[in-house]
């Protein structure tokens, strides 16, 4: 009787991140995999839970990216293969259609990576979005900017982190920017800008039924800080708070119609000023960024990296089971610094349990049993932090890693 054989996992990752990942896939007894880019061969990856390393040039076509894993597969068995970061998600889509993999397939993944997609969807489900028209028929681009007001947004329908995005003040201005796109101009879309407040979802998602959701409110809007500086900060909302149970309501309504099996997800949305009214805004298939998984852990207990890991490998044959929550509150505080390695020692506040050590960037992580402590905290930091750490520099058109 032929020994089963260990599940093999390809992670694929452009970006350092997912460790945590990496290493409870290997705890599970996976045979774990990882490609990344070459600049990234000797980042701080878990070396001793991977077995091989594999490395591919940045922005390889999706092509060479298929004949170069079906060569690796060759010698060795692939059983699932995961993008860590949300930019490989459609190229490992293509790869798992192409391999005949577990997984979301290409038209599943645009519900998490195309706005446009996203955006129909919530439609069609009767969630509140802000009024958009695809960049595609003049006619109807005209339409829309004469009945909805501006200003507007012009956004890539597959970035993320206000990448590419542009703000439109007039139909006048919008023009010589559909010039400059050129042939790209169908990947955008026109949105109307919406002020308000922004917040975030984060999920697990077991067997289409969402096990665990936690709400939170960013300080500045993400799209002030990509755009104009400033300090990025996020928080755990009141969870009894009214908020709080509109969000997770409206989080829940959304995934009925999106179709995702298993995984972990980053929604975020939009309380009007105008109205006090809910928007949607995006969803993602992956661990929120800029330490929010941090975030979560520090407040709950629950670390969805590893969440995620155990959801793949188990990939519904066996029973899943979400780890008991804690209920503290937790945030983060984070800003680029003009020091390239700032002193923070002035900040001594018990409630911080991690300092950012990053070149160029200052922050922390807080944990209290205290909403209000948590707030008091981030708003007095993000006032200490303008004078004493932030710079400032222009939003990339495209990702770097």
């Amino acid at each position: 009787m032929l020994e089963a054989q260990p599940l093999a996992i390809l992670c694929v990752s452009s970006y350092e991140k997912g460790q945590e990942f990496i290493r409870t896939c290997k705890a599970a007894g996976c045979r774990v995999l990882l490609l990344t880019v070459e600049k990234l061969r000797h980042a701080d990856w878990p070396f001793e839970s991977i077995d091989e390393v594999f490395t591919m040039p940045e922005e390889l076509p999706l092509q060479d990216l298929i004949y170069a894993v079906s060569y690796a597969a060759r010698s060795q068995s692939i059983d699932r293969i995961v993008a860590l970061d949300e930019f490989d998600m459609e190229n490992v889509s293509a790869l798992r259609e192409h391999l005949r993999l577990p997984g979301m397939g290409l038209s599943a993944i645009r519900h998490f990576r195309d706005k446009l997609t996203m955006r129909a969807q919530a439609n069609q489900a009767g969630i509140l979005v802000p009024d958009f028209v695809h960049v595609l028929n003049y006619d109807n681009l005209r339409e829309f900017m004469s009945r909805v007001p501006g200003p507007w947004l012009l956004k890539p329908r597959s970035q993320a982190s206000g990448i590419g995005m542009k703000k439109i003040y007039s139909q006048q201005e919008l023009w010589p920017w559909l010039d400059q796109l050129g042939d790209r101009q169908s990947f955008y879309l026109l949105e109307k800008f919406v002020p308000g407040a922004i917040y975030h979802v984060d999920s697990v998602v077991s067997e289409r039924r969402i096990v665990f959701a936690e709400a939170h409110v960013y300080g500045t809007p993400p799209l002030d800080t990509s755009h104009h500086g400033g300090v990025f900060t996020t928080r755990t909302l009141p969870r009894e708070g009214q908020e709080t149970k509109a969000l997770l309501e409206i989080n829940r309504h959304l995934f009925e119609g999106l179709g995702l099996v298993r995984g972990v997800t980053h929604a975020e949305f939009l309380q009007a000023h105008a109205d006090g009214r809910f928007y949607f805004i995006e969803v993602a298939a992956r661990v929120g960024g800029a330490y929010i998984s941090n975030v979560i852990e520090a407040a709950t207990g629950i670390n969805l990296w590893r969440e995620w890991a155990r959801l793949e490998v188990g990939a519904g044959n066996q029973p899943y089971q979400l780890p008991s929550a804690r209920g503290d509150y937790a945030g983060v505080i984070l800003s680029l610094a003009r020091q390239e390695h700032p002193d923070t020692s002035a900040y001594t506040d018990p409630e911080i349990i991690y300092r950012v050590r990053k070149y160029h960037h200052a922050g922390f992580i807080l944990k209290s049993h205290s909403h209000e402590r948590i707030q008091q905290l981030l708003d007095s930091y993000a006032r200490r932090f303008q004078a004493d750490f932030v710079a400032t520099q222009p939003v990339p058109d495209k990702p770097s890693s």
